[in-house]
């Protein structure tokens, strides 16, 4: 899958390379950094080995990283948040690998090889950790470097059938006025955004930007277009799906029904939660039908692994949300070589970044940004 064209990028928490898949062709990676073994190696299946340099980020020295890069990707760990209070990251060992990555930026800067621009992606949650002091330690330490920095609320809704929103921190050493707009709008600059934005010391706020880009075309597929439904899938017993349907609410079910009298063909994804009703913990299937799949998660136990529901009329089949319709809904193309373990592969994609909402960020800020000419992607 290597291509190499663009201008020279690097790629930190680089995971599988779902945002290199993203980035290119306006950006070619150079140089790509993971602690976690296991995606090493399937970066380096989709890959080859010439980029990737698995370990610490804290282990990594500025001498290791080729010339001056025009972009710097950094999907962070979201576990753990805390930015706010000691920039080694004592307290908070896998966020904190954030100052990690800082103290690499500041070590090229001063060394007058600092990337054009940087992108940082993480969980929407960060905006309010610690009361959204964590986010606006990240925006301050950011500015101190000599970046411009801004933020996008992005959805993976817009372009493929996943709800997945996640914050996007994009700083630049030159922010052309083109692309700097005078005050937020919708909907990349929702309303937790301006209230953690509101929050921030005086002279970070006045320093935000407010970055200014068109809305995407509106996305055409749904999550029934991207699943597979012949030999090689396997399905839930009747006695499952009886049992998911028995765990939702009076309500959800009442909508099952509702959807079988229309004797159309209708797909819910599907999440088993623990609720508390009347004092007791109760385990619940909670079912979507408005064609998207619930927001991608790592597997870490039965519960959080997405189901799917097929109504057809009075036929009700359920099963397991397979990797390579997950990789779909990540916008992974289909020749991308996914671990053989389904747990390995559904890991890697939940920790991922939605290639089409990399791919558009890139053509439509990260490139004008960095003074890349915009290219159709191959």
């Amino acid at each position: 899958m290597q291509r190499d064209s663009g201008a020279p990028f690097l790629e930190f928490f680089a995971g599988g390379g779902l945002a290199r898949l993203g980035l290119e062709p306006e950006f070619r990676c150079v140089f790509a950094n993971d602690i976690d073994p296991g995606k090493v190696a399937s970066y380096r299946r989709a890959f080859g080995d010439r980029e990737m340099r698995a370990g610490d980020i804290w282990a990594l020295s500025p001498i290791e990283l080729p010339g001056a890069a025009a972009l710097a990707w950094a999907s962070f760990p979201c576990q753990d948040l805390s930015l706010a209070g000691e920039r080694r990251g004592l307290d908070a060992p896998r966020s904190g690998a954030f100052w990690g990555f800082y103290q690499l930026v500041e070590q090229l800067v001063d060394a007058g090889r600092a990337p054009d621009v940087l992108a940082l992606e993480n969980v929407s949650g960060l905006l309010s950790s610690h009361g959204g002091a964590d986010f606006a330690a990240l925006v301050h330490a950011l500015d101190d470097l000599g970046y411009r920095v801004g933020a996008l609320e992005l959805d993976a809704a817009l372009f493929m059938p996943q709800s997945r929103p996640r914050l996007f921190v994009i700083a630049a050493r030159r922010a052309a006025p083109a692309l700097m707009a005078a005050g937020p709008a919708e909907p990349f600059h929702t309303q937790a955004l301006r209230n953690a934005v509101a929050r921030m010391p005086d002279g970070v706020r006045r320093r935000f930007v407010w970055w200014r880009l068109d809305t995407p075309a509106k996305r055409n597929a749904r999550l029934a277009d991207l699943l597979d439904d012949g030999p090689g899938v396997v399905w839930n017993s009747a006695e499952q799906t009886e049992r998911l349907v028995s765990q939702m609410s009076a309500l959800q079910r009442a909508r099952v029904e509702a959807l079988r009298e229309t004797g159309r063909r209708e797909v819910g994804a599907v999440f088993r939660r623990i609720r508390v009703e009347h004092g007791k913990r109760v385990q619940r299937a909670e079912a979507r039908f408005d064609g998207l799949a619930g927001c991608l998660r790592t597997p870490a136990g039965g519960s959080s692994r997405q189901m799917l529901l097929f109504v057809e009329g009075d036929i009700l089949r359920s099963r397991l949300l397979r990797p390579r319709e997950a990789a779909r809904l990540m916008g992974v193309p289909e020749e991308y070589p996914l671990p053989k373990s389904q747990t390995a592969a559904l890991h890697l994609l939940g920790d991922g970044v939605c290639v089409p909402v990399v791919r558009w960020l890139s053509q439509n800020l990260l490139a004008p940004l960095a003074g890349v000419a915009q290219r159709l992607s191959a």
